[in-house]
């Protein structure tokens, strides 16, 4: 090959790793920004990066855009690995054209998506743009509809995790809202269908972009992101940790990691974790801790509805999902907002083949018109539902209290739960016990000594373990200490678990 054109290929190759300018590469910098491909370096595995389309350039002339192209139409776009597991990655670029998306800048991201579906590998798509590419009119706007096509046709088929790592905003936040997972960065991202002054002209109403759509909004409140993370660095370190613990495909058989934690090991400790008060709280996070393999628990969405918790953890070096109650916050009770949330990582869980533990601590359903009026008979369904469908192998732990309806949806042994364990002092019944005396017994309510006695003797026949256990709701009551040798051998005993549903073209889920 003649050196004149080795020189041309790295000259064009050197232009365009410079994205939008020296400049304008400072001025990210400056706003707390990493680069696109910066991005990508801490992303993925030391030189595992190949990249596609690096050339591509936008072929929209009006509005003089003939005069500002540039190569790769700010969009970064290839493979490489974590931990040398393959993964397919698309970066926006700010610096260029703001990151906006036009036709070429779609078509690169699409060709990853396609790739990724074909192979069986996850799309992770950092997003920092300022939106559809106004000057490309409705090319800009197919290449969205593209997008989110895409995004729908890979749910389920393999996982899709979005970082926001800047403006988000208009039609572009549905292909993140299509992910299975969205993580942001404190300060300089946010998400929004309309911004600040489109809604002070409309509503009236003054707010900041942060408050409109920020980190904290969108972690804390709406529940739209599951992380929002200081910076760019500590996001893409949290994405490689959370890869380690997701299939890379729906068709992927589950790898074993290699750990020193037995799984017979004792935790005395557990025993003495649930309060002899029954109504003092404690925290559920401490028992995912103390049963996991080494500690290490991934936990998603931890600052909205803490009231329920949700993450990954490894049992005998497989990766698990993890649903459970916090007594910490609201008691433990579901709530709209606690069901949703459990009910999509549920989904997620069974689409992918990974088994479900969950720890029950539920004393209903939260009261109140607030909830009545916002619909929690349709979202509660949502997580009676995700249970419900779920094939994959279901553990519970029911570690005090279980009562109502929530003792049903919670993972039951009526919703097909495959081994469902309670501790000796928890109490499974229709309503509290003490609640219950009271409506059976009312022509004793100011007899303190005589209620006391009919209320025991309510727990001793209705409440405890050992009656659900002689009617086969529950399969063995256990040891607070024995927690993680029991779930373990269930998984061991259900990992070959298969069921045969009747066919239909899809569910209804109540939405």
């Amino acid at each position: 090959m003649k050196a004149k054109v080795i020189q041309e290929l790295e000259q064009r190759r050197k232009d365009a790793c410079t994205g939008g300018g020296a400049k304008r590469i400072d001025a990210q910098h400056e706003g707390g920004k990493l680069t696109a491909r910066e991005r990508i370096e801490v992303l993925l595995d030391p030189d595992s990066f190949e990249e596609y389309g690096m050339f591509a350039q936008a072929r929209c002339t009006d509005f003089g855009m003939e005069n500002k192209r540039t190569s790769g139409d700010g969009v970064v776009t290839g493979h490489g690995t974590i931990n040398g597991r393959l993964v397919f990655v698309y970066s926006q670029d700010f610096t260029v054209l703001g990151g906006s998306l036009g036709e070429v800048h779609a078509e690169k991201i699409c060709r990853i998506q396609d790739m990724a579906i074909k192979v069986g590998a996850p799309v992770i798509g950092i997003n920092d743009s300022g939106g559809a590419r106004i000057q490309e009119g409705v090319n800009s706007l197919g290449g969205y509809g593209e997008i989110f096509q895409r995004n729908v046709d890979a749910s389920g088929v393999i996982p899709q995790i979005s970082l926001i790592m800047g403006p988000c905003a208009g039609g572009a936040v549905y292909s993140p809202a299509l992910t299975d997972f969205i993580f942001m960065v404190k300060n300089t991202s946010y998400m929004f269908v309309t911004g600040p002054e489109v809604v002070k002209t409309v509503t009236h109403e003054d707010v900041t972009r942060e408050v409109l759509g920020g980190a904290s909004t969108h972690t804390a409140k709406t529940g739209v992101a599951d992380m929002g993370f200081d910076n760019d660095i500590e996001a893409l370190l949290q994405t490689r940790r959370l890869i380690n613990f997701l299939p890379l495909s729906n068709r992927d058989e589950q790898t074993k990691r290699h750990t020193k934690d037995y799984a017979d090991r004792l935790d005395l400790s557990l025993n003495s974790l649930v309060p002899e008060n029954p109504n003092k709280p404690y925290n559920m996070k401490e028992l995912i801790d103390r049963v996991v393999d080494e500690g290490d628990f991934f936990e998603l969405q931890p600052d909205f509805a803490r009231n329920i918790i949700i993450g990954f953890g490894r049992m005998e070096g497989y990766t698990v999902g993890f649903v459970a109650n916090q007594p910490m916050h609201l008691a433990g009770c579901l709530d709209i907002d606690a069901s949703r949330k459990a009910a999509r990582f549920i989904r997620f869980c069974d689409a992918f083949n990974i088994p479900v533990v969950t720890f029950v601590d539920v004393p209903g359903f939260l009261p109140g018109v607030s909830q009545e009026h916002s619909g929690i008979i349709k979202h509660g369904a949502k997580l009676l539902y995700a249970y419900a469908e779920a094939t994959v192998p279901k553990i519970t732990v029911i570690t005090r209290k279980a009562y109502g309806g929530a003792y049903i949806v919670m993972n039951s042994k009526h919703l097909k739960g495959d081994m469902n364990y309670a501790w000796a002092n928890a109490e499974i019944a229709v309503m509290g016990p003490k609640g219950a005396a009271q409506i059976l017994f009312r022509e004793h309510a100011n007899d303190k000594e005589k209620m006391e006695e009919l209320t025991n003797d309510y727990v001793e026949k209705f409440a405890s373990p050992f009656a659900a256990a002689s009617r086969g709701f529950i399969d063995e009551v256990i040891r607070p200490q024995n927690t993680r040798w029991r779930i373990c051998r269930a998984l061991t005993l259900l990992r070959k678990k298969k069921v045969e549903k009747p066919w239909k073209k899809h569910d209804n889920l109540p939405l």
